[in-house]
C-alpha cells in the first residue's frame, strides 16, 4: 500500500480532532466518527481503507461534523473479523486508524471512558452509532484499557510516553506501535525499550520510536493481539517539543512548550497542534452593572499544590448567569454566591447558597442559570433554628433524604463570633423564609476561630458534602472511632450517609454523622493537602470526594479516594480551565453522569465577588460560570 503523503494545505481546520469512535464488522460494517474539537470540521472528500483495499470514498450521514457531534457511514467494502480501518482527509493525510483481532469488532468496538478520548473496548451491548458510547460500554473495562499514549515528541528525539491510569500493573511485553505511514509495519515496543515488560499502576514508560515521527503524523498503540489500545494524530509542529495529554491519561492532547517524558505532563502552552488543543474562550456575558452591584476584588491568592494537573474537560467556559443576578435585601451588591450542589434526584436543578443568608433553587433558561420562579424568583431567606439571626451561609449539599444541608461560619448580626453549624432545610416548605428542620452546632470544636476577630470567625465551615454510606463501605473506609471497617449500623440515628465539612482555616475536612435527635457523631479530620477548602462534594461519576479551593490554592479541585489502608487521601488535583479568572471562586459542582452528552457533563463555578476580569470586561458583574467535565 502506498504511504499517505502529508497535504497540510488541503486539510480542514481541526481535522486531527476527528476520531474513529465506533466500528462494527457486522451489521453493514458501520463506522462512527466523532469530533472532539470545539469547531465544526468538514469531511467532504475524505476516504477510508482497510488492510486489503486502497483508500475509497464513503458516503457519510453528513459532510460536516459539528463540535461534539457524530457522523456515521457504511464501509464501501466489507470489514473482516480481524481487520483495520484507516481514515484520510481529502488531501491524503491520515486522520485516525484502528485495528482489531478476530471478533473484537462484534457486536462493535467503541471508545469507552469518553467519546473521542476513551480507549478501545469490545462492547457488550447493542451498538450506539450516532450517540454517545457510554450506553454500550462495559461497566468494568479490562485493566489494559487504562494504558494510554500520554506524550509524543517529533523533534528528532521521537520519544513516546505511555501512562497506566489503572490500579494494577499491565504487562506490555508483546505490545507494538506504528506511525501514520500505512506502509510501515508495527514495531515491538520491547525492541525499542528492552526493559519494557510492564507498566506499574500510576506509572510511566518511555521509548524512542524506531520509525521516526514527523509533521502531520500519528502514533497507534497495539496490544499483543493486534487490537488498537490508543492513538493520537497531530498537525505541523504539533508534537514539537511535545504533544501531551492534559491531564495524564485522561485529558485530550495539546502542544506543550516543555517535554516531560517519564513524569507528569507539564501542560504548559496549550497550542493547537495535537488533538483538541485549542485555546479556550470565555463565552457569553454582557449586561450593565446596576446601582449597588459593586464587585469585590479577589484576595488571598496563593499557589496550587505540587503535582496539580490541567483541567481535564473542555477549555471553553460560558458565563452562566444574568448580570448582578443575586441582589437581595441583606446583600444588595449582588455577590457572595458561595456553595453549589446539583440535585441528584433532579439533575436539572442547581442549588446555590449566598453568604448573606439566602438559598436559591436554580434552573436553566438557555445557557443561563436563573432562580426557579415556581420555588422563588428571588431566592428564600434562611434563618437559624427558632427563626433567629442571619446565617453566613457558605456551603450546601443535598442529603440522602432530599433535604438541603447548609453550613454557616457565623451569624452576620454578630460577625466577630464564629457559629459553625450545619442546618437542614426541607425544600418543600412553603413561605419566603426557611427555618431548619434540625440544626447541629460544632462551634466549640474550633476555639482557634473564636478570637474576637471577624476575619478569624470567617474561616470556619466553608463547604459541605454528603457522602453515602455505600461508598464508604464498598471501599472499606476505616472508622477512626473503632479502628475497624466502618459499620453504618453502629450509628442508627445518622441516616444513610456522613457529612464532610471543609474548614477554610486549614483545609481539613471534618466528618460528622448528623443524628435525627439533633446530636452528632464526630469522626475526626482528614487532610486534603491544601491550605484551605472552599467547597466539598461527592461525585458519584468518578467515585471521589472533591475538595475545592479558590485562588488561595491556585483555583484547584482535589479528588480524594479511599486507599488500600482504608484512609481517605488525595488522588489527583486539577486546576480550573485556563480562561477562568483567578478569583474567589468558592463554589464548584459537577452534574450527575445521567446528564452526560457527547462524553461530557456540566461543571459550574460560583464567584464570591463577581469581580470577573475587571472593569470593562464582558464578564464583569457575573457570579456563575459553566464548563464541561469528562463523563
Amino acid at each position: 500500500m502506498v504511504a499517505a503523503q502529508p497535504a497540510a494545505a488541503a486539510n480542514p481546520t481541526g481535522y486531527q480532532n476527528v476520531r474513529i469512535n465506533e466500528v462494527t464488522s457486522s451489521n453493514n460494517d458501520t463506522v462512527e466518527l466523532y469530533n472532539a474539537g470545539s469547531t465544526a470540521v468538514s469531511i467532504s472528500g475524505w476516504k477510508m481503507s482497510d488492510d486489503g483495499f486502497s483508500p475509497q470514498s464513503f458516503s457519510p450521514s453528513a459532510t460536516t461534523i459539528p463540535a461534539g457531534g457524530f457522523v456515521t457511514f457504511n464501509s464501501p467494502k466489507g470489514l473482516g473479523d480481524a481487520d483495520k480501518l484507516v481514515i484520510y482527509t481529502a488531501g491524503g493525510t491520515l486522520v485516525d486508524r484502528v485495528e482489531w483481532a478476530t471478533d473484537k469488532a462484534k457486536p462493535a468496538m467503541a471508545r469507552c471512558g469518553g467519546d473521542g478520548t476513551g480507549t478501545w473496548v469490545t462492547t457488550t451491548a447493542a451498538t450506539t452509532f450516532g450517540a454517545p458510547n457510554s450506553a454500550g460500554c462495559p461497566a468494568s473495562p479490562p485493566a489494559a484499557s487504562r494504558v494510554r499514549i500520554n506524550e509524543v515528541t517529533s523533534n528528532g528525539a521521537d520519544t513516546v510516553e505511555l501512562y497506566n491510569g489503572g490500579t494494577s500493573a499491565v504487562g506490555i511485553g508483546s505490545w507494538k506501535y506504528v506511525d501514520g505511514d500505512t506502509g510501515h509495519s508495527p514495531v515491538s515496543i520491547s525492541s525499542s525499550s528492552p526493559s519494557a515488560g510492564s507498566i506499574p499502576a500510576g506509572g510511566y514508560l518511555t521509548f524512542g520510536s524506531a520509525l521516526g515521527l514527523g509533521d502531520n503524523d500519528s502514533l497507534l498503540l497495539l496490544d499483543g493481539s493486534g487490537n488498537t489500545v490508543d492513538s493520537v494524530t497531530w498537525t505541523t509542529d504539533g508534537a514539537k517539543p511535545s504533544d501531551e495529554r492534559c491531564a495524564d491519561g485522561t485529558g485530550w492532547f495539546r502542544t506543550s512548550v516543555t517535554a516531560t517524558p517519564g513524569s507528569a505532563n507539564s501542560c504548559s502552552g496549550g497550542g493547537s497542534g495535537g488533538g483538541g488543543g485549542q485555546t479556550g474562550h470565555l463565552l457569553g456575558g454582557g449586561g450593565s452593572l446596576t446601582g449597588g452591584c459593586t464587585p469585590e476584588a479577589a484576595t488571598g491568592t496563593g499557589s496550587a499544590p505540587a503535582g496539580t494537573a490541567a483541567w481535564p474537560g473542555g477549555l471553553d467556559v460560558t458565563i452562566a448567569d444574568d448580570v448582578c443576578a443575586f441582589t437581595t435585601s441583606t446583600g444588595p451588591e449582588g455577590r457572595d454566591v458561595s456553595g453549589l450542589a446539583f440535585d441528584p434526584a433532579t439533575p436539572s436543578v442547581l442549588w446555590a447558597a449566598k453568604n448573606k443568608n439566602w438559598l436559591y433553587k436554580l434552573v436553566k433558561s438557555g445557557s443561563t442559570w436563573i432562580p426557579d420562579p415556581s420555588w422563588s424568583a428571588t431566592g428564600k431567606q434562611i434563618r437559624f433554628a427558632g427563626g433567629s439571626g442571619q446565617p453566613d451561609a457558605e456551603g450546601l449539599t443535598v442529603g440522602g433524604n432530599g433535604h438541603i444541608y447548609v453550613t454557616s461560619e457565623r451569624d452576620n448580626t454578630d460577625n466577630t463570633a464564629p457559629k459553625d453549624t450545619v442546618m437542614e432545610f426541607d425544600p418543600a416548605a412553603t413561605g419566603s423564609t426557611l427555618t431548619p428542620v434540625r440544626q447541629w452546632d460544632m462551634t466549640s470544636q474550633f476555639p482557634q476561630l473564636d478570637t474576637g476577630s471577624k476575619d478569624d470567625a470567617n474561616l470556619g465551615f466553608e463547604g459541605v458534602g454528603y457522602v453515602p454510606d455505600g461508598w464508604l463501605t464498598a471501599n472499606h473506609w476505616t472508622d477512626p472511632l473503632t479502628g475497624a471497617a466502618y459499620d453504618p449500623a453502629a450509628y442508627p440515628l445518622h441516616g444513610s450517609g456522613l457529612f464532610f465539612a471543609g474548614l477554610e482555616w486549614d483545609g481539613t475536612l471534618h466528618v460528622y454523622g448528623l443524628n435525627s435527635d439533633g446530636t452528632f457523631t464526630t469522626f475526626g479530620a482528614i487532610a486534603t493537602g491544601k491550605v484551605s477548602v472552599t467547597d466539598v462534594m461527592f461525585d458519584a461519576g468518578t467515585q471521589r470526594l472533591v475538595a475545592s479551593c479558590d485562588n488561595t490554592c491556585g483555583e484547584t479541585h482535589t479528588f480524594m479516594k479511599i486507599n488500600a489502608a482504608g484512609a481517605i487521601v488525595p488522588d489527583v488535583t486539577y486546576t480550573n480551565p485556563a480562561v477562568m479568572p483567578a478569583d474567589n471562586l468558592e463554589g464548584f459542582a459537577l452534574a450527575p453522569t445521567s446528564t452526560c452528552a457527547d462524553g461530557s457533563r456540566e461543571a459550574v463555578w460560583s464567584d464570591d465577588g463577581i469581580y470577573g476580569f475587571g472593569p470593562g470586561s464582558t464578564s464583569y458583574g457575573h457570579a456563575l460560570y459553566s464548563g464541561t467535565f469528562p463523563c
